[in-house]
């Protein structure tokens, strides 16, 4: 009779010789912090072309951050995908993600790049996408209320209660906002700013794409957003125009991290460099995702906001991705603006 030892050992060489695709370990944990639709395209994808099962929990950018941080000893998370850059970078200065310089890089535009660097590699820019908002036409003609165009438009007394935007601690879109208004204005005059914006809130919500989608079913008249999100209610038929505030405005590099500890670093690094090939971005448009794509050669959706047309900021995503100043941001928020919503 074998030994129970000799049959482990055999078990053992066995597993070694099985193909990759065979094997349990081939799993891996996902967050993703983009709309639901082009989490499951991806992870749907991904599944079919390499036979590694993902197990995906759609998560905020800001819920994500938290997460992590929270399990950062024991690490159930193997890669983080989308969601605004300023908590990714907020992640890799913390430690909870981990340097991997992708065999991709090279393919990537210049900003995508940029955000590796500026990171030790422990982030990469996925897709971009500027902030701005959308309205329903037919709601703003309803009411007589004027077409907002720029900022200063968003506190006329007449959109009282017809403006939803999410909340910056939970919402990377809404982190961005904040430290968008924060560098236009400077810090004292966006807070002054965002005094009056919250007497014409209805909703802070949890989600940064939820406030364009409550506009575009008519429970509300304006959201603000990234500008794709406004665009991917429009490809839906809804009666949503996208705007590009007139002062200038901020900008998101959508990233992605593999975290520190990864159990399944090998199917995290797989995800990584295909995510970052222009076949996988430009997948992004069967979901009517209209983002930007970091991928030279990827497909950019015909809808999508190009830079050029936009008077976009120079947005300083080392200082607002800093977690003392991001927190010195939200704390602000939380008693200023936070303690009094609606």
């Amino acid at each position: 009779m074998r030994s129970v030892f000799a049959i482990a050992a055999a078990f053992a060489v066995g597993l070694q010789m099985m193909p990759t695709e065979a094997r349990a370990a081939d799993n891996l944990n996902l967050i993703c912090s983009a709309d639901v639709v082009i989490c499951e395209l991806m992870k749907g994808t991904f599944e079919k072309e390499t036979g590694i099962q993902v197990n995906m929990v759609r998560l905020s950018s800001g819920e994500t951050y938290a997460k992590i941080r929270a399990e950062a000893r024991n690490p159930k998370t193997d890669i983080w995908w989308a969601g605004t850059g300023d908590p990714h970078l907020q992640a890799a200065s913390e430690g909870l993600t981990q340097e991997y310089k992708s065999p991709m890089l090279d393919q990537l535009q210049d900003w995508a790049k940029k955000q590796a660097e500026s990171a030790d590699y422990k982030t990469v820019g996925v897709y971009a996408g500027a902030l701005g908002w959308g309205y329903n036409t037919e709601i703003v003609k309803k009411k007589g209320l004027k077409e907002a165009k720029c900022w200063a438009d968003l506190v006329d007394p007449s959109f009282k209660g017809e403006i939803q935007i999410a909340n910056p601690n939970s919402s990377g879109t809404a982190y961005t906002a904040l430290a968008s208004l924060v560098q236009i204005m400077g810090e004292d005059k966006a807070f002054d700013y965002l005094k009056q914006l919250n007497a014409n809130i209805s909703q802070y919500t949890k989600s940064g794409s939820a406030p364009v989608k409550a506009a575009a079913r008519g429970e509300t008249a304006l959201g603000i957003v990234f500008m794709h999100d406004a665009v991917a209610q429009i490809a839906e038929g809804f009666p949503v125009k996208a705007v590009a505030p007139c002062e200038g405005t901020g900008y998101e590099i959508g990233s992605m991290s593999i975290i520190k500890g990864a159990r399944n670093l090998d199917a995290a690094k797989k995800w990584y460099d295909w995510a970052l090939s222009a076949e996988a971005q430009s997948h992004m448009k069967d979901a009517k995702s209209f983002q930007l794509p970091s991928n030279k050669s990827a497909t950019v959706p015909p809808e999508a906001p190009k830079f050029e047309d936009i008077k976009l900021i120079d947005y300083d995503f080392k200082t607002y991705g800093d977690p003392a100043k991001r927190k010195e941001l939200l704390d602000r928020w939380d008693k200023e603006i936070g303690a009094s919503a609606n």
